[in-house]
């Protein structure tokens, strides 16, 4: 792909796995180029790991980031958040869209610091995207428009799907979305553990109980039906499924999982706070 003068030029700031997995989606989906891409880290492999990942290019600093890039990832963690704003603050720029993926930290918090007239963006992610599949929401604030929220939101897509919501949502986001992979790899683990009770190699439990977590997911998203029904479709009368659903609710299982959720999404409002 040529050097189109049209296409965003992205930088991040901390190079870890999610900032990799992002420009790895940018590049690899002709949102911009490899050589329109570039990241600071203070860790020497992160960097290298970002570079031999992407193809793309590493700066010396996060002055460079901001200097080269129009829309600027602050992928660090949310501990270093404070710092990396009053480093970069004067040289934020209305060309910028800054584009924070640090968990808790509002919006409020970074206007607070780069100025309320900033195009701010807040989003959301989860570790899926680094696999392509991640599920995503952001919020906007400050000076940042509708176009800035549809380039942030193709951004998004080049790792899963993105949605715009209320910044206030993002908690509920957070409980779902962001931790739910935890909530789901336990019920694959599960499953698989049932495989091996009922007699699978463990190998062979795992692979299936992950396939079919894989393939419902799909049903679900390809075919636009409620989980219901998809669900009444598979439990004959009296047959083998609607026998493991009944366990499924003598053992909490929809309750258990609505409360991870709302636990989930309390805590990540706790840590905003603090």
């Amino acid at each position: 792909m040529t050097n189109d003068p049209n296409q965003p030029r992205v930088g991040f700031i901390g190079a870890g796995r999610m900032a990799t997995a992002l420009a790895t989606g940018v590049v690899k989906s002709g949102f911009t180029i490899a050589d329109r891409v570039i990241a600071a880290d203070v860790l020497p492999e992160a960097r290298d790991r970002f570079a031999g990942d992407t193809g793309s290019r590493i700066a010396d600093s996060n002055i460079d980031v901001l200097d080269q890039s129009e829309i600027v990832v602050l992928a660090v963690k949310p501990q270093y958040m404070q710092v990396v704003l009053d480093e970069i603050k004067t040289h934020v720029t209305a060309d910028h869209v800054i584009v924070s993926i640090a968990a808790g930290v509002s919006l409020h918090t970074i206007a607070a610091t780069l100025g309320t007239a900033r195009r701010l963006v807040r989003v959301m992610p989860n570790t899926p995207c680094l696999v392509g599949a991640g599920a995503a929401c952001y919020a906007t604030g400050g000076g940042a428009s509708d176009d800035d929220a549809a380039l942030v939101g193709r951004l998004l897509e080049t790792v899963g799907i993105g949605f715009r919501v209320p910044e206030n949502l993002l908690d509920a986001v957070t409980g779902l979305s962001g931790s739910g992979p935890a909530f789901v790899y336990q019920c694959i683990e599960a499953m698989s553990d049932g495989g091996v009770v009922a007699g699978l190699p463990r190998e062979l439990a795992t692979r299936l109980a992950a396939q079919t977590v894989l393939g419902a997911a799909q049903m679900v998203m390809q075919t636009g039906e409620h989980p219901g029904v998809l669900k009444d479709a598979v439990a004959s009368p009296a047959g083998t499924t609607i026998a493991g659903l009944h366990e499924l609710e003598r053992g909490g299982l929809r309750a258990s999982l609505m409360n991870a959720v709302v636990a989930a999404a309390k805590r990540s409002g706790e840590l905003g706070d603090s």
